[in-house]
Protein backbone atom coordinates (compact mmCIF):
# COMPACT_ATOMS: atom_id res chain seq x y z
CA UNK A 1 0.00 0.00 0.00
CA UNK A 2 2.62 2.25 0.98
CA UNK A 3 4.34 1.44 -2.74
CA UNK A 4 1.41 2.28 -3.73
CA UNK A 5 1.27 5.63 -2.77
CA UNK A 6 4.56 6.88 -3.21
CA UNK A 7 3.82 5.20 -7.21
CA UNK A 8 1.45 7.91 -7.20
CA UNK A 9 2.84 10.72 -5.70
CA UNK A 10 6.00 10.62 -7.95
CA UNK A 11 3.53 10.26 -10.99
CA UNK A 12 1.47 13.14 -9.80
CA UNK A 13 5.31 14.92 -9.34
CA UNK A 14 6.52 14.42 -13.12
CA UNK A 15 2.85 15.31 -14.40
CA UNK A 16 3.47 18.47 -12.81
CA UNK A 17 7.01 18.62 -13.56
CA UNK A 18 5.92 17.98 -17.29
CA UNK A 19 3.20 20.38 -17.14
CA UNK A 20 4.98 23.11 -15.84
CA UNK A 21 7.88 22.92 -18.59
CA UNK A 22 4.91 23.12 -21.12
CA UNK A 23 2.96 25.95 -19.19
CA UNK A 24 6.94 27.72 -19.06
CA UNK A 25 7.58 26.51 -22.70
CA UNK A 26 4.18 28.60 -24.29
CA UNK A 27 4.40 31.21 -21.67
CA UNK A 28 8.18 31.63 -23.38
CA UNK A 29 6.53 32.27 -26.94
CA UNK A 30 4.18 35.01 -25.95
CA UNK A 31 5.33 38.53 -25.87
CA UNK A 32 6.26 41.44 -23.65
CA UNK A 33 5.48 44.93 -24.79
CA UNK A 34 6.56 47.79 -22.62
CA UNK A 35 7.93 51.22 -22.96
CA UNK A 36 5.88 52.15 -25.88
CA UNK A 37 5.86 55.82 -27.28
CA UNK A 38 3.71 57.49 -29.22
CA UNK A 39 4.85 61.15 -30.68
CA UNK A 40 2.91 63.74 -32.91
CA UNK A 41 4.67 66.43 -34.27
CA UNK A 42 2.49 68.10 -37.30
CA UNK A 43 3.86 71.32 -38.38
CA UNK A 44 -0.45 72.75 -38.41
CA UNK A 45 0.66 73.02 -34.98
CA UNK A 46 3.94 74.54 -34.85
CA UNK A 47 2.81 76.84 -37.37
CA UNK A 48 -0.37 77.57 -34.82
CA UNK A 49 0.64 77.88 -31.55
CA UNK A 50 -1.98 78.44 -29.15
CA UNK A 51 -3.02 82.08 -27.12
CA UNK A 52 -4.15 81.71 -23.64
CA UNK A 53 -7.60 81.61 -24.27
CA UNK A 54 -7.88 79.38 -27.04
CA UNK A 55 -8.09 76.01 -28.15
CA UNK A 56 -7.38 73.41 -30.89
CA UNK A 57 -9.68 71.39 -33.25
CA UNK A 58 -10.41 69.13 -33.43
CA UNK A 59 -10.98 68.30 -30.04
CA UNK A 60 -10.59 64.67 -31.23
CA UNK A 61 -7.94 63.60 -33.25
CA UNK A 62 -7.59 60.47 -35.34
CA UNK A 63 -10.58 57.93 -36.21
CA UNK A 64 -13.27 59.77 -33.83
CA UNK A 65 -16.04 60.72 -36.68
CA UNK A 66 -19.93 61.33 -36.01
CA UNK A 67 -19.72 63.11 -32.85
CA UNK A 68 -22.76 63.53 -31.19
CA UNK A 69 -23.22 65.63 -27.75
CA UNK A 70 -26.10 66.43 -24.82
CA UNK A 71 -25.83 67.90 -21.81
CA UNK A 72 -27.23 67.85 -18.19
CA UNK A 73 -26.15 70.62 -15.99
CA UNK A 74 -22.99 71.75 -16.44
CA UNK A 75 -22.09 67.76 -17.63
CA UNK A 76 -21.69 67.24 -20.74
CA UNK A 77 -21.08 63.86 -23.07
CA UNK A 78 -20.11 63.10 -26.40
CA UNK A 79 -19.95 60.06 -28.19
CA UNK A 80 -18.48 59.19 -31.64
CA UNK A 81 -18.53 55.54 -34.08
CA UNK A 82 -16.17 53.22 -33.37
CA UNK A 83 -17.33 50.58 -36.38
CA UNK A 84 -15.86 46.97 -35.44
CA UNK A 85 -12.87 48.15 -32.85
CA UNK A 86 -14.04 47.34 -29.40
CA UNK A 87 -15.27 48.31 -26.82
CA UNK A 88 -18.24 50.38 -29.35
CA UNK A 89 -19.00 53.49 -29.04
CA UNK A 90 -16.19 55.76 -27.24
CA UNK A 91 -18.01 58.64 -24.76
CA UNK A 92 -16.00 61.42 -23.56
CA UNK A 93 -17.13 63.96 -20.42
CA UNK A 94 -16.18 67.41 -20.31
CA UNK A 95 -17.34 70.42 -17.89
CA UNK A 96 -16.62 73.33 -20.27
CA UNK A 97 -16.40 71.88 -23.86
CA UNK A 98 -11.89 72.17 -23.50
CA UNK A 99 -11.18 69.83 -21.23
CA UNK A 100 -12.59 66.50 -21.91
CA UNK A 101 -11.84 62.84 -20.19
CA UNK A 102 -12.07 59.53 -21.86
CA UNK A 103 -14.75 57.29 -20.27
CA UNK A 104 -13.91 54.45 -22.47
CA UNK A 105 -16.95 52.69 -24.54
CA UNK A 106 -20.63 52.58 -24.01
CA UNK A 107 -21.24 48.84 -25.26
CA UNK A 108 -18.50 46.93 -23.56
CA UNK A 109 -20.20 43.49 -22.84
CA UNK A 110 -18.76 41.57 -25.61
CA UNK A 111 -22.02 39.19 -25.08
CA UNK A 112 -24.09 41.59 -25.54
CA UNK A 113 -21.99 43.86 -28.72
CA UNK A 114 -20.36 40.97 -30.65
CA UNK A 115 -18.46 42.15 -33.82
CA UNK A 116 -16.85 39.04 -33.95
CA UNK A 117 -17.25 38.20 -37.56
CA UNK A 118 -17.65 41.88 -38.92
CA UNK A 119 -15.17 43.98 -41.64
CA UNK A 120 -13.73 47.18 -39.65
CA UNK A 121 -16.12 49.34 -41.16
CA UNK A 122 -19.23 47.59 -39.73
CA UNK A 123 -20.40 47.22 -36.26
CA UNK A 124 -21.77 50.47 -34.69
CA UNK A 125 -21.84 53.84 -36.38
CA UNK A 126 -23.62 57.24 -36.08
CA UNK A 127 -24.75 57.46 -32.28
CA UNK A 128 -26.54 59.91 -30.86
CA UNK A 129 -26.57 60.74 -27.50
CA UNK A 130 -29.64 62.63 -25.67
CA UNK A 131 -30.77 63.51 -21.68
CA UNK A 132 -33.83 63.44 -20.68
CA UNK A 133 -34.53 65.81 -18.11
CA UNK A 134 -38.43 64.47 -17.51
CA UNK A 135 -36.61 61.10 -15.98
CA UNK A 136 -33.18 62.13 -15.40
CA UNK A 137 -32.13 59.54 -17.73
CA UNK A 138 -29.45 59.30 -20.73
CA UNK A 139 -30.20 57.78 -23.76
CA UNK A 140 -27.52 56.37 -26.25
CA UNK A 141 -28.84 55.40 -29.57
CA UNK A 142 -26.83 53.74 -32.54
CA UNK A 143 -27.33 51.07 -35.58
CA UNK A 144 -25.33 48.12 -35.13
CA UNK A 145 -24.54 46.26 -38.30
CA UNK A 146 -23.64 42.82 -36.49
CA UNK A 147 -25.37 39.90 -34.92
CA UNK A 148 -29.02 41.01 -36.28
CA UNK A 149 -29.38 43.92 -33.80
CA UNK A 150 -30.03 46.80 -36.29
CA UNK A 151 -31.40 49.60 -34.02
CA UNK A 152 -30.89 49.41 -30.62
CA UNK A 153 -30.76 52.11 -27.36
CA UNK A 154 -29.09 51.86 -24.16
CA UNK A 155 -29.91 54.14 -20.89
CA UNK A 156 -28.25 55.00 -17.99
CA UNK A 157 -29.02 57.57 -15.24
CA UNK A 158 -24.88 57.86 -15.04
CA UNK A 159 -22.88 57.86 -18.11
CA UNK A 160 -19.78 57.49 -15.54
CA UNK A 161 -21.40 54.23 -14.18
CA UNK A 162 -22.12 52.66 -17.22
CA UNK A 163 -25.19 51.39 -19.69
CA UNK A 164 -28.21 49.34 -19.55
CA UNK A 165 -28.64 46.34 -21.76
CA UNK A 166 -29.49 46.87 -25.48
CA UNK A 167 -32.85 47.33 -26.89
CA UNK A 168 -33.96 46.51 -30.07
CA UNK A 169 -35.93 48.76 -32.16
CA UNK A 170 -38.25 47.74 -34.39
CA UNK A 171 -37.73 50.34 -37.65
CA UNK A 172 -35.08 50.09 -40.51
CA UNK A 173 -32.34 52.96 -41.54
CA UNK A 174 -29.44 54.11 -40.03
CA UNK A 175 -28.42 57.51 -38.27
CA UNK A 176 -31.14 57.47 -35.21
CA UNK A 177 -31.34 60.43 -32.95
CA UNK A 178 -33.75 60.26 -30.09
CA UNK A 179 -35.79 63.79 -28.68
CA UNK A 180 -37.88 65.10 -25.62
CA UNK A 181 -39.93 67.50 -25.98
CA UNK A 182 -41.00 70.11 -23.64
CA UNK A 183 -44.13 67.28 -22.78
CA UNK A 184 -41.89 64.63 -22.26
CA UNK A 185 -43.10 62.57 -25.32
CA UNK A 186 -40.39 61.08 -27.31
CA UNK A 187 -39.44 61.31 -30.89
CA UNK A 188 -36.33 59.25 -33.06
CA UNK A 189 -35.46 60.58 -36.37
CA UNK A 190 -33.23 58.42 -38.73
CA UNK A 191 -31.89 58.35 -42.27
CA UNK A 192 -33.98 55.55 -44.62
CA UNK A 193 -34.51 54.47 -48.00
CA UNK A 194 -37.60 55.46 -49.74
CA UNK A 195 -40.49 53.73 -50.12
CA UNK A 196 -39.98 50.81 -52.79
CA UNK A 197 -40.63 52.07 -56.24
CA UNK A 198 -39.98 55.84 -55.17
CA UNK A 199 -36.24 56.12 -55.55
CA UNK A 200 -34.97 58.42 -57.64
CA UNK A 201 -31.10 58.43 -58.22
CA UNK A 202 -28.29 56.80 -56.74
CA UNK A 203 -27.88 58.44 -53.14
CA UNK A 204 -31.84 59.31 -52.69
CA UNK A 205 -32.55 58.73 -49.17
CA UNK A 206 -35.07 60.05 -46.81
CA UNK A 207 -35.22 61.13 -43.11
CA UNK A 208 -38.27 59.78 -41.02
CA UNK A 209 -39.68 60.35 -37.64
CA UNK A 210 -41.69 58.30 -35.28
CA UNK A 211 -43.34 58.67 -31.51
CA UNK A 212 -41.57 56.68 -29.33
CA UNK A 213 -43.38 54.91 -26.34
CA UNK A 214 -41.00 56.53 -23.57
CA UNK A 215 -42.63 53.70 -21.04
CA UNK A 216 -41.69 50.44 -22.94
CA UNK A 217 -38.93 52.08 -24.97
CA UNK A 218 -40.21 51.16 -28.35
CA UNK A 219 -41.34 52.90 -31.44
CA UNK A 220 -45.02 53.31 -31.43
CA UNK A 221 -46.15 51.16 -34.68
CA UNK A 222 -48.29 53.35 -37.29
CA UNK A 223 -46.26 56.91 -36.46
CA UNK A 224 -43.82 56.62 -38.69
CA UNK A 225 -43.95 59.82 -41.06
CA UNK A 226 -41.37 61.25 -44.13
CA UNK A 227 -40.16 64.29 -43.03
CA UNK A 228 -37.60 65.31 -45.64
CA UNK A 229 -37.39 63.53 -49.32
CA UNK A 230 -34.31 63.63 -50.82
CA UNK A 231 -32.16 66.86 -49.28
CA UNK A 232 -32.74 70.58 -49.28
CA UNK A 233 -34.12 70.34 -52.87
CA UNK A 234 -34.93 66.93 -54.24
CA UNK A 235 -34.71 68.60 -57.97
CA UNK A 236 -31.20 69.17 -57.81
CA UNK A 237 -30.96 65.20 -56.49
CA UNK A 238 -28.86 65.71 -53.37
CA UNK A 239 -27.25 62.57 -52.08
CA UNK A 240 -27.34 61.03 -48.37
CA UNK A 241 -29.83 62.92 -46.36
CA UNK A 242 -27.97 61.70 -43.14
CA UNK A 243 -27.26 61.82 -39.50
CA UNK A 244 -30.01 63.89 -38.48
CA UNK A 245 -31.03 65.57 -35.19
CA UNK A 246 -34.17 67.76 -33.59
CA UNK A 247 -33.85 70.55 -31.52
CA UNK A 248 -36.20 72.76 -29.92
CA UNK A 249 -35.74 76.91 -29.73
CA UNK A 250 -38.32 79.48 -29.44
CA UNK A 251 -41.44 77.74 -29.66
CA UNK A 252 -39.81 76.23 -33.09
CA UNK A 253 -38.59 72.56 -34.05
CA UNK A 254 -35.25 72.35 -36.06
CA UNK A 255 -34.18 69.31 -37.70
CA UNK A 256 -30.32 69.75 -38.77
CA UNK A 257 -29.05 66.64 -41.02
CA UNK A 258 -25.81 65.78 -42.90
CA UNK A 259 -26.46 66.38 -46.93
CA UNK A 260 -23.69 65.12 -49.73
CA UNK A 261 -22.52 62.04 -48.50
CA UNK A 262 -18.80 61.79 -46.04
CA UNK A 263 -16.13 63.50 -48.75
CA UNK A 264 -16.11 66.32 -50.31
CA UNK A 265 -19.23 67.67 -51.31
CA UNK A 266 -20.02 67.00 -47.09
CA UNK A 267 -22.09 69.62 -45.77
CA UNK A 268 -24.76 70.29 -42.82
CA UNK A 269 -28.21 71.64 -43.65
CA UNK A 270 -31.04 73.01 -41.34
CA UNK A 271 -35.08 73.22 -41.42
CA UNK A 272 -37.74 74.44 -39.58
CA UNK A 273 -41.22 73.77 -38.18
CA UNK A 274 -43.79 74.02 -36.13
CA UNK A 275 -44.43 70.54 -35.07
CA UNK A 276 -41.77 67.52 -34.89
CA UNK A 277 -42.99 65.50 -37.37
CA UNK A 278 -43.38 68.43 -40.03
CA UNK A 279 -43.43 70.10 -42.88
CA UNK A 280 -40.10 70.80 -42.28
CA UNK A 281 -38.85 73.99 -43.98
CA UNK A 282 -35.57 74.23 -45.27
CA UNK A 283 -33.45 77.87 -44.47
CA UNK A 284 -33.25 79.70 -47.46
CA UNK A 285 -28.83 80.26 -46.50
CA UNK A 286 -28.36 76.23 -46.07
CA UNK A 287 -25.68 74.92 -46.14
CA UNK A 288 -24.96 76.24 -42.57
CA UNK A 289 -21.29 74.53 -42.46
CA UNK A 290 -19.07 73.09 -44.97
CA UNK A 291 -15.78 73.24 -46.81
CA UNK A 292 -16.32 72.03 -50.55
CA UNK A 293 -16.13 75.46 -52.19
CA UNK A 294 -12.52 75.96 -51.99
CA UNK A 295 -9.37 75.01 -53.99
CA UNK A 296 -8.02 71.41 -53.44
CA UNK A 297 -4.78 72.30 -53.03
CA UNK A 298 -5.59 75.31 -50.40
CA UNK A 299 -2.63 75.39 -46.95
CA UNK A 300 -3.38 73.06 -43.61
CA UNK A 301 -6.47 71.94 -45.59
CA UNK A 302 -9.29 70.91 -43.28
CA UNK A 303 -11.73 69.13 -45.66
CA UNK A 304 -15.54 66.81 -45.21
CA UNK A 305 -17.17 69.24 -42.80
CA UNK A 306 -20.56 67.85 -41.54
CA UNK A 307 -22.37 65.25 -39.79
CA UNK A 308 -22.71 67.95 -36.79
CA UNK A 309 -24.64 68.14 -33.23
CA UNK A 310 -25.48 71.08 -31.42
CA UNK A 311 -25.37 72.46 -27.72
CA UNK A 312 -25.45 74.93 -25.31
CA UNK A 313 -22.25 75.76 -24.09
CA UNK A 314 -21.26 76.96 -20.60
CA UNK A 315 -21.75 81.13 -21.95
CA UNK A 316 -24.98 79.59 -23.32
CA UNK A 317 -23.50 80.59 -26.39
CA UNK A 318 -24.34 77.03 -28.71
CA UNK A 319 -21.51 75.27 -30.13
CA UNK A 320 -21.48 72.30 -32.99
CA UNK A 321 -19.29 68.97 -32.98
CA UNK A 322 -18.89 67.52 -36.63
CA UNK A 323 -16.59 65.21 -38.28
CA UNK A 324 -13.82 66.77 -40.62
CA UNK A 325 -10.63 65.42 -42.47
CA UNK A 326 -6.77 66.29 -42.16
CA UNK A 327 -5.56 64.99 -45.11
CA UNK A 328 -1.48 64.48 -45.95
CA UNK A 329 0.54 66.25 -48.50
CA UNK A 330 -0.77 63.39 -50.96
CA UNK A 331 -3.85 64.54 -50.35
CA UNK A 332 -4.75 60.96 -48.47
CA UNK A 333 -6.88 60.61 -45.40
CA UNK A 334 -4.82 58.08 -42.79
CA UNK A 335 -6.08 59.69 -39.85
CA UNK A 336 -9.31 59.16 -40.43
CA UNK A 337 -12.56 61.28 -39.87
CA UNK A 338 -11.82 63.30 -36.71
CA UNK A 339 -14.52 65.28 -34.32
CA UNK A 340 -14.17 69.01 -35.11
CA UNK A 341 -15.82 71.84 -32.91
CA UNK A 342 -17.08 75.60 -34.04
CA UNK A 343 -18.92 78.19 -31.81
CA UNK A 344 -22.55 78.85 -33.67
CA UNK A 345 -24.68 82.12 -34.22
CA UNK A 346 -27.77 81.11 -33.42
CA UNK A 347 -28.80 85.00 -32.76
CA UNK A 348 -31.47 84.76 -35.79
CA UNK A 349 -34.09 82.56 -36.85
CA UNK A 350 -31.70 79.85 -38.34
CA UNK A 351 -28.14 78.89 -36.35
CA UNK A 352 -25.20 79.08 -38.63
CA UNK A 353 -21.37 77.90 -37.68
CA UNK A 354 -19.40 80.56 -37.16
CA UNK A 355 -16.21 80.45 -39.83
CA UNK A 356 -17.92 77.27 -41.07
CA UNK A 357 -18.44 78.95 -44.65
CA UNK A 358 -14.69 79.17 -44.90
CA UNK A 359 -11.40 77.70 -44.19
CA UNK A 360 -11.69 76.13 -41.16
CA UNK A 361 -8.54 77.23 -38.91
CA UNK A 362 -7.01 74.96 -36.38
CA UNK A 363 -7.62 76.42 -33.42
CA UNK A 364 -10.84 78.33 -31.92
CA UNK A 365 -11.66 80.87 -28.93
CA UNK A 366 -12.35 79.29 -25.33
CA UNK A 367 -15.83 79.78 -24.31
CA UNK A 368 -15.98 83.00 -21.94
CA UNK A 369 -16.01 81.96 -18.21
CA UNK A 370 -13.53 78.92 -19.28
CA UNK A 371 -9.87 80.20 -18.30
CA UNK A 372 -7.59 76.64 -18.56
CA UNK A 373 -7.13 74.91 -21.37
CA UNK A 374 -5.72 71.73 -19.47
CA UNK A 375 -5.61 69.14 -22.45
CA UNK A 376 -3.15 66.56 -21.64
CA UNK A 377 -3.11 67.11 -18.13
CA UNK A 378 -4.50 65.74 -14.92
CA UNK A 379 -5.75 62.73 -17.26
CA UNK A 380 -7.71 64.95 -19.69
CA UNK A 381 -7.20 64.12 -23.73
CA UNK A 382 -4.44 65.54 -25.49
CA UNK A 383 -4.44 67.25 -28.89
CA UNK A 384 -2.17 69.47 -30.89
CA UNK A 385 1.65 68.01 -30.86
CA UNK A 386 1.75 65.44 -27.92
CA UNK A 387 4.11 62.52 -26.73
CA UNK A 388 1.59 59.50 -24.93
CA UNK A 389 4.23 57.05 -22.94
CA UNK A 390 3.05 54.15 -21.78
CA UNK A 391 4.95 51.24 -19.72
CA UNK A 392 1.88 49.55 -18.76
CA UNK A 393 2.69 49.62 -15.26
CA UNK A 394 -0.76 51.35 -13.76
CA UNK A 395 -3.37 48.67 -12.62
CA UNK A 396 -5.64 50.31 -15.40
CA UNK A 397 -4.94 50.49 -18.89
CA UNK A 398 -5.45 53.54 -20.52
CA UNK A 399 -8.71 53.51 -22.75
CA UNK A 400 -6.98 55.24 -25.68
CA UNK A 401 -5.85 51.42 -26.02
CA UNK A 402 -8.52 49.21 -28.17
CA UNK A 403 -9.68 45.70 -29.64
CA UNK A 404 -10.52 44.71 -32.38
CA UNK A 405 -13.73 42.58 -33.02
CA UNK A 406 -13.38 42.06 -29.61
CA UNK A 407 -12.34 42.90 -25.58
CA UNK A 408 -8.78 43.58 -25.08
CA UNK A 409 -8.88 41.48 -21.96
CA UNK A 410 -9.32 38.65 -23.61
CA UNK A 411 -5.42 38.60 -24.86
CA UNK A 412 -3.78 40.84 -22.66
CA UNK A 413 -1.80 41.10 -19.50
CA UNK A 414 -0.50 43.44 -17.02
CA UNK A 415 3.05 42.02 -16.21
CA UNK A 416 5.99 43.65 -14.06
CA UNK A 417 7.52 42.59 -17.08
CA UNK A 418 5.32 44.89 -19.73
CA UNK A 419 2.24 44.03 -21.53
CA UNK A 420 1.84 40.03 -21.93
CA UNK A 421 -0.21 39.37 -25.25
CA UNK A 422 -1.36 35.51 -25.55
CA UNK A 423 -1.69 35.44 -29.07
CA UNK A 424 -4.46 34.38 -30.77
CA UNK A 425 -4.75 31.87 -33.74
CA UNK A 426 -5.83 34.04 -36.11
CA UNK A 427 -3.94 36.71 -38.10
CA UNK A 428 -4.06 40.24 -38.89
CA UNK A 429 -6.13 39.53 -42.57
CA UNK A 430 -9.04 37.39 -40.93
CA UNK A 431 -12.82 38.40 -39.87
CA UNK A 432 -12.16 37.57 -36.56
CA UNK A 433 -10.85 39.39 -33.42
CA UNK A 434 -7.31 39.39 -33.54
CA UNK A 435 -4.71 39.49 -30.43
CA UNK A 436 -3.43 42.99 -31.34
CA UNK A 437 -3.83 46.17 -29.00
CA UNK A 438 -4.70 48.96 -31.10
CA UNK A 439 -3.72 52.68 -30.92
CA UNK A 440 -5.18 55.56 -33.51
CA UNK A 441 -2.88 57.43 -35.55
CA UNK A 442 -3.69 60.69 -34.14
CA UNK A 443 -1.10 62.70 -36.56
CA UNK A 444 0.43 62.90 -40.17
CA UNK A 445 3.61 63.01 -38.64
CA UNK A 446 4.18 60.82 -36.00
CA UNK A 447 6.34 58.08 -34.43
CA UNK A 448 4.89 55.03 -32.47
CA UNK A 449 8.20 53.05 -30.84
CA UNK A 450 8.30 49.54 -28.52
CA UNK A 451 10.49 47.44 -26.75
CA UNK A 452 9.51 43.57 -27.25
CA UNK A 453 10.99 40.65 -25.36
CA UNK A 454 10.14 37.80 -27.17
CA UNK A 455 10.95 34.33 -28.76
CA UNK A 456 8.90 32.94 -31.42
CA UNK A 457 9.04 29.20 -31.25
CA UNK A 458 7.82 28.35 -35.32
CA UNK A 459 7.33 30.16 -38.28
CA UNK A 460 3.42 30.37 -37.31
CA UNK A 461 4.37 32.27 -34.75
CA UNK A 462 4.43 36.42 -35.25
CA UNK A 463 5.23 39.17 -32.96
CA UNK A 464 5.42 43.05 -33.33
CA UNK A 465 3.86 46.71 -34.84
CA UNK A 466 0.93 46.17 -37.34
CA UNK A 467 -0.25 49.74 -39.39
CA UNK A 468 -3.74 48.63 -40.16
CA UNK A 469 -6.27 50.40 -42.29
CA UNK A 470 -8.39 47.56 -42.79
CA UNK A 471 -7.80 43.53 -43.09
CA UNK A 472 -7.06 43.80 -46.35
CA UNK A 473 -4.30 46.84 -46.43
CA UNK A 474 -1.62 46.60 -43.63
CA UNK A 475 1.66 46.27 -42.76
CA UNK A 476 3.12 43.74 -40.22
CA UNK A 477 6.37 44.58 -38.77
CA UNK A 478 7.69 41.50 -37.02
CA UNK A 479 9.50 38.87 -35.68
CA UNK A 480 9.30 35.01 -36.77
CA UNK A 481 11.44 32.08 -37.34
CA UNK A 482 12.55 30.17 -40.40
CA UNK A 483 13.61 27.06 -39.57
CA UNK A 484 16.11 27.18 -36.52
CA UNK A 485 16.99 31.09 -36.96
CA UNK A 486 14.75 34.60 -36.11
CA UNK A 487 13.94 36.88 -38.86
CA UNK A 488 12.29 40.31 -38.57
CA UNK A 489 9.90 41.20 -41.55
CA UNK A 490 8.06 43.80 -43.59
CA UNK A 491 5.25 43.14 -45.04
CA UNK A 492 2.68 44.96 -47.50
CA UNK A 493 -0.93 43.32 -47.63
CA UNK A 494 -2.82 45.57 -50.82
CA UNK A 495 -6.07 44.49 -51.46
CA UNK A 496 -5.61 41.32 -49.51
CA UNK A 497 -2.17 40.12 -51.48
CA UNK A 498 0.33 40.69 -49.22
CA UNK A 499 4.28 40.45 -50.02
CA UNK A 500 7.53 40.34 -47.71
CA UNK A 501 9.09 43.81 -49.07
CA UNK A 502 12.11 43.07 -47.04
CA UNK A 503 13.40 40.39 -44.00
CA UNK A 504 17.14 40.21 -42.34
CA UNK A 505 18.39 37.62 -40.03
CA UNK A 506 18.63 38.81 -36.16
CA UNK A 507 20.19 37.58 -33.32
CA UNK A 508 18.18 39.13 -30.00
CA UNK A 509 20.17 38.51 -26.86
CA UNK A 510 17.56 40.60 -24.81
CA UNK A 511 14.62 42.49 -26.17
CA UNK A 512 14.30 44.47 -29.85
CA UNK A 513 13.09 48.03 -30.12
CA UNK A 514 10.69 48.33 -32.95
CA UNK A 515 9.76 51.60 -34.26
CA UNK A 516 7.63 52.82 -37.55
CA UNK A 517 7.63 56.65 -38.23
CA UNK A 518 6.04 58.79 -40.37
CA UNK A 519 6.34 61.98 -42.23
CA UNK A 520 3.21 62.55 -44.57
CA UNK A 521 2.64 59.15 -47.34
CA UNK A 522 6.37 58.17 -46.53
CA UNK A 523 6.19 55.43 -43.51
CA UNK A 524 9.76 53.85 -42.08
CA UNK A 525 9.91 50.49 -40.62
CA UNK A 526 13.09 50.29 -38.07
CA UNK A 527 14.24 48.19 -35.06
CA UNK A 528 16.97 48.70 -32.46
CA UNK A 529 19.11 45.58 -31.37
CA UNK A 530 21.05 47.90 -28.59
CA UNK A 531 17.89 49.61 -27.97
CA UNK A 532 19.50 52.73 -29.18
CA UNK A 533 20.85 52.38 -33.37
CA UNK A 534 17.97 51.73 -35.50
CA UNK A 535 18.19 50.40 -38.35
CA UNK A 536 15.92 50.12 -41.04
CA UNK A 537 14.08 47.66 -42.87
CA UNK A 538 12.43 47.99 -46.34
CA UNK A 539 13.37 51.79 -47.06
CA UNK A 540 10.47 54.25 -47.42
CA UNK A 541 7.79 52.63 -47.95
CA UNK A 542 4.45 54.32 -48.84
CA UNK A 543 1.29 54.69 -46.53
CA UNK A 544 -1.22 54.88 -49.46
CA UNK A 545 -2.77 51.45 -48.66
CA UNK A 546 -3.35 52.88 -44.86
CA UNK A 547 -5.93 56.23 -46.23
CA UNK A 548 -9.69 55.50 -46.95
CA UNK A 549 -8.87 57.25 -50.31
CA UNK A 550 -7.27 53.65 -51.58
CA UNK A 551 -8.38 51.37 -48.60
CA UNK A 552 -11.73 52.40 -49.18
CA UNK A 553 -14.12 52.21 -45.63
CA UNK A 554 -15.20 54.67 -42.84
CA UNK A 555 -12.33 54.32 -40.72
CA UNK A 556 -8.92 55.62 -39.92
CA UNK A 557 -5.49 54.25 -39.31
CA UNK A 558 -4.54 52.19 -36.76
CA UNK A 559 -1.01 51.00 -34.87
CA UNK A 560 -1.30 48.29 -33.14
CA UNK A 561 1.23 45.84 -30.68
CA UNK A 562 0.56 42.71 -33.08
CA UNK A 563 0.87 39.01 -31.52
CA UNK A 564 -0.38 35.66 -33.79
CA UNK A 565 0.61 31.98 -33.63
CA UNK A 566 -0.97 31.59 -37.42
CA UNK A 567 1.49 33.66 -39.25
CA UNK A 568 1.40 33.33 -42.81
CA UNK A 569 3.99 35.42 -43.62
CA UNK A 570 6.67 32.96 -45.01
CA UNK A 571 10.09 33.96 -45.53
CA UNK A 572 11.86 32.21 -48.82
Amino acid sequence: MKQRQIFLLLSLLFIFSFNRKNFESNLSNHPFFSNVVYRGDDYIYKNNPLNQDEFYSPILQGCYPDPAITRKGDDYYMVCSSFAMFPGVPIFHSKDLVNWTDLGGVLNNVSEFNPHDTGISQGVYAPGITYNPHNDTFYMIVTAFTGNMGNIIVKTKDPKKGWGSPIKLDFNGIDPCIFFDDDGKGYIVHNDAPDKGKELYQGHRVIKVWEYDVANDKVIPGTDKVIVDGGVNLSKKPIWIEAPHLYKKDNHYYLMCAEGGTGDNHSEVIFISDSPKGPFKPASNNPILTQRYFSQDRPEKVDWAGHADLVQGPDNKYYGVFLGIRPNDKNRVNTGRETFMLPVDWSGVFPLFENGLVPLEPKIKMPKGVTKNKTGKDGFVPNGNFTFTENFTSAKLDYRWIGLRGPRENFILLTKKGLEIKPFEVNIKELKPTSTLFYRQQHNTFSFATTLEYKPASEKDLAGIVCLQNERFNYVFGITKKGKDTFILLERTEKGDSKIIASTKIEIKKNIRLQVKATGDNYEFSYALNGINFQNLGGSVSGDILSTNVAGGFTGALVGLYATASNDAQIK
